[in-house]
């Protein structure tokens, strides 16, 4: 630890080690074991590129936690009993299998997708028993397609949708926000909440574009905010769907606790996408759900990793929203 060698020294310390303390990263080595194969895009690279974002200063003092496995309750939070059973039966012992032509199940799959659900789940415990005030989820497979009975789109189970059925059903909260700066829509978060008015899922993305939902006219039971982009667009655009649609949204609804889907494939060098997000982007959007939850929250915030498949834009992305986290 550094000694403060005068009154500015000191506030400048307790400043970075209040910064420090209240962003925990959740991670497991299991999630680099998830292996769809050489020339898929949602490779183990994907996480090393978080991980190796996240080793520099002033990151190397975040707390790290070895993510639990979810349990079968926070699982069947929202997803169907025999899906959960179909993912357990399909694990394979020595080689890789198909549950969709873009999403395979290798021998070390299951135990990822588990780690990776509990993490956000555990992470959501500690923001709401004041363990820590935000966390970040860095693990994988993503998890915003993922339905109540379906893997698609990478995604085996839906991890940030079990950490709000949790802190629903574990910490009695009436009011949770998901916001989705991914640039594929989370169909399956708002597939799973679209009848529950105790959440609220906001979403950008690029429209028309995989998985082919989250048109503006789609709204739940008033609970579904989506912002679609057409092709090609920018900062601009995506700013303005926030700041004047998105974000007076979500201080409306005034929400307890803010969850994350953090997908970095709106970034412009993305190769499966066409938006043209910057890094700066990231930074912006995520000051402002910071800002929105320190009002309505108590700051507590649990963001886990979806997609970005360009590793330069993904180690970018994630170092400027953690950052933005931890300020």
């Amino acid at each position: 630890m550094v000694t403060a060698k005068c009154c500015g020294s000191t506030k400048s310390a307790r400043s970075l080690r209040d910064r420090v303390l209240s962003v925990r990263i959740y991670t497991h080595p299991a999630c680099l074991q998830h292996d769809p194969g050489a020339d898929h895009p949602e490779s183990p690279a994907r996480l090393r590129a978080v991980l190796a974002a996240l080793n520099p200063a002033p990151f190397a003092a975040l707390e790290r936690i070895e993510a639990p496995r979810a349990t079968r309750a926070q699982l069947e939070g929202v997803h169907a009993p025999g899906y959960i059973g179909k993912i357990f039966a399909s694990a394979p012992a020595d080689k890789r299998v198909p549950l969709d032509p873009d999403t395979w199940m290798s021998p070390g799959s299951l135990e990822a997708g588990l780690r990776a659900a509990g993490a956000a789940c555990a992470a959501v415990d500690a923001v709401l028993t004041g363990g820590t005030q935000r966390a970040f989820c860095a693990v994988r497979p993503p998890g915003h397609h993922a339905t109540r009975d379906a893997a698609m789109g990478f995604c085996l189970f839906n991890n940030i949708a079990a950490a709000a059925a949790h802190a629903l059903a574990t910490h009695a909260l009436e009011r949770i926000a998901i916001v989705d700066f991914d640039v594929h829509h989370g169909n399956g978060t708002q597939d799973i909440f679209w009848n529950e008015p105790r959440v609220l899922y906001a979403s950008s993305h690029q429209m028309p574009l995989y998985p082919g939902t989250g048109a503006a006219s789609e709204r739940g039971c008033g609970n579904i905010f989506n912002a679609p982009l057409p092709a090609g667009a920018g900062s601009a655009e995506f700013r303005a769907a926030w700041e004047n649609h998105l974000l007076p949204e979500l201080d409306r609804y005034r929400p307890q606790l803010l969850l994350i889907s953090a997908g970095f494939d709106a970034d412009a060098r993305d190769p499966l996408a066409e938006l043209q997000l910057k890094v700066d982007d990231y930074s912006w959007i995520t000051q402002h759900l910071v800002e929105l939850a320190d009002r309505h929250a108590g700051g507590r915030i649990v963001s886990a990793l979806e997609g970005g498949y360009d590793l330069d834009a993904l180690r970018e992305g994630t170092a400027a929203h953690v950052a933005a986290m931890m300020d």
